[in-house]
């Protein structure tokens, strides 16, 4: 437990941003997923009007500093890969 006066408010300000950061690591994480599913069902036309909205939520949660640039570059990637190989794949279905 903290004893000084400053160390107790380093613990409330600590509870803070940690509650903060959650709250956009489980809204990135969410769009993600949302996106993913998207994919998986099929629905390439709708996700790809989706991607830019994922793009926009994780920048947004790198430039809060919940994540890293690279993790948050790592990402994008990955989502773009994805709806690309999925978009590939009907191509040569199609």
């Amino acid at each position: 437990m903290a004893n000084t006066k400053s160390a107790k408010k380093a613990a409330r300000q600590n509870i803070k941003r940690r509650l903060r950061n959650r709250y956009h690591l489980s809204r990135m994480k969410t769009y993600i997923r949302k996106f993913r599913r998207m994919v998986e069902e099929g629905r390439l036309e709708e996700a790809k009007q989706f991607l830019p909205e994922v793009q926009k939520i994780i920048m947004h949660t790198w430039s809060k500093g919940v994540i890293t640039k690279q993790e948050a570059s790592r990402r994008v990637s990955r989502v773009y890969t994805l709806l690309n190989k999925a978009l590939q794949a009907q191509k040569e279905e199609g």
